[in-house]
């Protein structure tokens, strides 16, 4: 990687920041501060942020001031994302930001060590590069990405991993939802243990 990014993670490839409601998973509707990082190998196809990938297409930013920005919105929660935020160190930013009074959520695959203090982990595994086992008794909340039949098997593995507090979620991948959706109301009627998570900044045309 051509980027020098420093270990201590005072500086960070910041591929966008923008002030908007969280559209799904367990804190949906609320206001929240959105900083994407880029750098992922994980690699979905049917990633909808691609662009993120390649960690050299965005400008190394310093974390004090991708904490200050945040600061200045009235929503006092910042989401981090990917790409997979965790390829870097985030206990720097994540400091900084707490600093501020902002709570702290991560949106990460797993695929890499838990850095940075959370308010809120959400666990999004992806059969691309399994998650570490480290990680999912750390995680508030299990997001599974439904694209097909399998991926419920999938998903119930993971339930088995993370602690019994973790809230469990079922999301249909966009482009599949007419399909998979009805399969996820039927699963989740008979695993009540499970809930519905929709991505309703689509449908509210926010990013």
């Amino acid at each position: 990687m051509a980027h020098q990014i420093p270990e201590d993670g005072t500086l960070l490839p910041l591929m966008e920041e923008f002030y908007t409601i969280q559209g799904e998973g367990f804190n949906t509707g609320k206001a929240a501060y959105f900083i994407r990082l880029g750098g992922c190998d994980v690699g979905c196809h049917w990633c909808d942020v691609k662009e993120s990938w390649d960690a050299e297409l965005h400008p190394l930013t310093p974390a004090d001031h991708i904490a200050e920005k945040a600061a200045s919105y009235p929503g006092k929660a910042v989401v981090i994302t990917g790409g997979e935020p965790l390829i870097y160190n985030l206990g720097y930013l994540t400091a900084r930001l707490r600093e501020r009074n902002i709570q702290t959520f991560i949106e990460t695959s797993g695929a890499y060590p838990l850095s940075g203090t959370w308010d809120w982990i959400c666990l999004s595994p992806k059969k691309f590069k399994a998650p570490r086992p480290d990680i999912a008794p750390f995680a508030n909340e299990l997001k599974v990405i439904v694209f097909n039949k399998s991926d419920f098997e999938w998903a119930e593995k993971y339930a088995e991993m993370v602690s019994p507090g973790c809230k469990l979620y079922l999301q249909p991948e966009w482009s599949k939802s007419r399909a998979v959706t009805p399969l996820i109301i039927d699963y989740v009627m008979a695993n009540p243990k499970w809930e519905i998570s929709l991505q309703t900044h689509k449908f509210l045309n926010i990013p």
